[in-house]
């Protein structure tokens, strides 16, 4: 009874048109499947909210017959579906008993109910649930939810579950005047609704307007397709650019080939999860904003751990390329093993805020979801503030000149053993920025930086070395390459083509897309 008193909750507001009399719970509970199913659906065409309480009870198998009459039963109590007064129960009373294709029309009337509901996820799945049903004496209900939604992509939507019942009509000039509905849509439903129809379609003048109907919703998605794959080519890009430009300094500009570099990134991701971990239980009141908490976190531990690595044992390899390789290699594994033995070889997972969820619907098949625009903004905040810490501060202009010329620096009085130090853990830390922003588009785990400190080489390599400028060109143009050709080819293709291309760059211009100026370009 409970959600039977909750669907009078939930279905207020659907216009009372007519009230449910005795004779329609009879015939929608009583009788063959055919009859009943044509009365359920004449019933819920101009609903009242005790309408909507009867089909819910027949879905939870809550209505009961006893010599021709209807009863509502929950535990011990019966009661009348149309004046909702309790009755005393019959001992000969049986269970109503519905069919799979019964309980497939009180679903789909249940669903033409809901998009009266108030809450807009409520009519959201209402409108999914309807795709596909085509019966044209659905059609008042839709159009005068058609008519009262507000939300533009619903209503949207209710224009295409609208003109799909009308090409299902009998009548040419309806089925022509779907066809024109249908031609200026740009939900990507659309083209499936017309291509099933065009298939169908006996009448040739019909067939042609859905036809040249078609052509103009295929010409619009390719529009969203390709802002989709622009989009998505960025999100990449920036999510390529906060992992390289860590690289950008331990490799670029100090010269260190850092393989644990995707292991200070998993870090980073791991220090927002414990974060995460410390709101929900001290602090769950406040949860939406452990993510605020988690930047400093993330970019500390990285950052700690960059230095702990750099005091001991990279200071002793400078200028030793081969060797760094091999000794920041195992580090890695050590870093992997460490997280497993801690958190366990299963990843994680990391929720995002609630100002995080969702996104922006600008066309039918272009969403822009919330956490990958935070994540192209967080990235372009990084890199200012990155640009900023090494063109105007003192800590730039030491990093910069130990780099260019150590021993005339350390002439000048510069402590170039801590300038190392400071300058790798800021690169380890922005290390650990990348790794919180990846957990917010993924799971979290031991092996998190694997996928990505090949595609930060690439990035860093292709760009120039020491080039913030040309790490920036590099990981967005690396993005939307990649994604458009994802389109053409396949992931697995794309990766290839995407590394070919890089190859031939390199083998042309061997400084990358910016050459490092001046006399450490010539050292």
């Amino acid at each position: 009874m409970v959600r039977v008193m909750m669907a009078f909750v939930l279905f207020w507001g659907v216009a009372n048109v007519q009230a449910l009399t005795a004779d329609q719970a009879k015939a929608i509970a009583i009788g063959d499947t055919e009859a009943r199913v044509g009365a359920l659906v004449k019933a819920a065409a101009e609903p009242d909210d005790k309408t909507a309480a009867f089909i819910q009870a027949l879905a939870d198998d809550a209505v009961k017959t006893a010599a021709g009459q209807v009863f509502i039963v929950t535990g011990d109590k019966a009661f009348d579906p149309v004046t909702g007064a309790v009755l005393p129960l019959p001992a000969d009373a049986e269970d109503v008993i519905n069919n799979n294709l019964m309980r497939g029309e009180i679903d789909n009337a249940l669903a033409a109910l809901k998009l009266f509901a108030k809450d807009e996820k409520v009519r959201r799945a209402a409108i999914k649930t309807l795709a596909g049903d085509n019966d044209e004496a659905r059609l008042p209900l839709i159009e005068k939810a058609y008519a009262a939604e507000v939300v533009p992509q619903l209503k949207s939507q209710l224009g295409v579950l609208r003109a799909a019942i009308l090409l299902s009509s009998q009548d040419r000039a309806k089925r022509l005047e779907a066809a024109a509905l249908l031609a200026g849509s740009g939900d990507p439903t659309t083209k499936t609704v017309l291509l099933e129809r065009l298939s169908q379609e006996p009448d040739l003048e019909v067939k042609a307007a859905l036809a040249a109907a078609l052509r103009k919703v295929e010409a619009a998605l390719a529009w969203g397709d390709k802002a989709a794959a622009i989009f998505s080519g960025l999100s990449l890009g920036s999510i390529l650019l906060l992992v390289a430009l860590g690289l950008a300094i331990t490799y670029g500009l100090m010269g260190v080939i850092n393989m644990a570099h995707g292991e200070l990134m998993m870090i980073g991701a791991y220090a927002t999860y414990v974060v995460q971990g410390v709101f929900q239980k001290f602090l769950p009141g406040y949860f939406d904003w452990y993510l605020l908490a988690a930047v400093p976190v993330a970019f500390m531990a990285s950052a700690l751990m960059g230095a702990a690595l750099e005091r001991s044992v990279i200071r002793f390899l400078y200028g030793r390329p081969l060797e760094t390789l091999l000794a920041t290699w195992g580090i890695s594994l050590m870093l992997q093993q460490m997280v497993r033995s801690i958190f366990g070889a299963q990843n994680v997972g990391v929720e995002n805020p609630v100002w995080m969820s969702g996104g922006v619907q600008l066309m039918g098949n272009l969403s822009l979801p919330y956490n990958r625009l935070v994540i192209i903004a967080f990235a372009i905040a990084v890199l200012l503030g990155m640009a900023w810490l090494i063109s105007r501060t003192r800590l730039g202009l030491f990093v910069r000149g130990v780099t260019q010329n150590r021993p005339i620096a350390s002439c000048m009085g510069v402590n170039t053993a801590r300038v190392d130090t400071y300058a790798f853990a800021l690169g380890s830390g922005i290390a650990g920025l990348a790794g919180c922003a990846l957990s917010q588009v993924g799971n979290v785990g031991p092996d998190l930086g694997q996928g990505y400190i090949v595609d930060s080489f690439m990035v860093v390599v292709l760009g120039g070395v020491g080039q913030l400028a040309g790490t920036v060109y590099a990981a967005l143009g690396l993005g939307i390459l990649n994604k458009f050709l994802e389109g053409w080819t396949g992931a697995v293709l794309a990766k290839i083509a995407v590394l070919v291309i890089i190859i031939i760059f390199i083998q042309k211009r061997p400084q990358g897309i910016f050459a490092m100026k001046g006399r450490s370009a010539e050292a």
